[in-house]
């Protein structure tokens, strides 16, 4: 297996973390916030879409914090619904896969800038890869404190 497909699977894996965490949460539980300087999984799902929509559109010719970007909105509450907010996730994951799935190894190499800092495809591909992943955690950690003894396990549940 090529790098490409090894890190379109783990991102894969990452979405669909977030997914079946999705999954279990009823609408209300979606906008749920530990306190005023936490975020909600809709919060985070809207900061992840916007930073996908940012990132991956014109990938390796343009740089990756584009003007349109309003990131400070990204984490008002402007998602009503889990449709909407479905909407937005979905968004994001094909605006990001879609243009994986259009580089090859040649472009590993290349230079793309975020915020006018050079970095390899590579080095752009892992940087988000990391920074998609904390938040995938973050979802589910806020899941898990949401159901507490309701929540089922995305892996091998304790003492199996």
């Amino acid at each position: 297996m090529d790098y490409l497909e090894s890190v379109t699977q783990q991102f894969l894996l990452y979405k669909s973390l977030a997914e079946k965490t999705i999954d279990q949460l009823d609408e209300e539980n979606l906008f749920w916030c530990y306190n005023q300087e936490s975020n909600s999984i809709a919060n985070i799902v809207q900061h992840l879409w916007g930073n996908m929509l940012s990132r991956w559109t014109d990938f390796l010719n343009t740089d990756g914090e584009k003007d349109w970007r309003k990131r400070d909105a990204e984490f008002e509450n402007v998602i009503n619904t889990k449709e909407e907010l479905l909407v937005k996730w979905n968004e994001g994951w094909d605006c990001l896969l879609n243009t994986l799935n259009t580089l090859d190894n040649d472009d590993l190499g290349k230079t793309v800038y975020i915020r006018n800092a050079p970095l390899t495809v590579m080095d752009a591909i892992n940087r988000q890869l990391a920074h998609y992943s904390s938040h995938v955690g973050q979802i589910i950690f806020l899941g898990k404190m949401i159901l507490n003894d309701k929540w089922k396990s995305l892996s091998i549940p304790r003492a199996k």
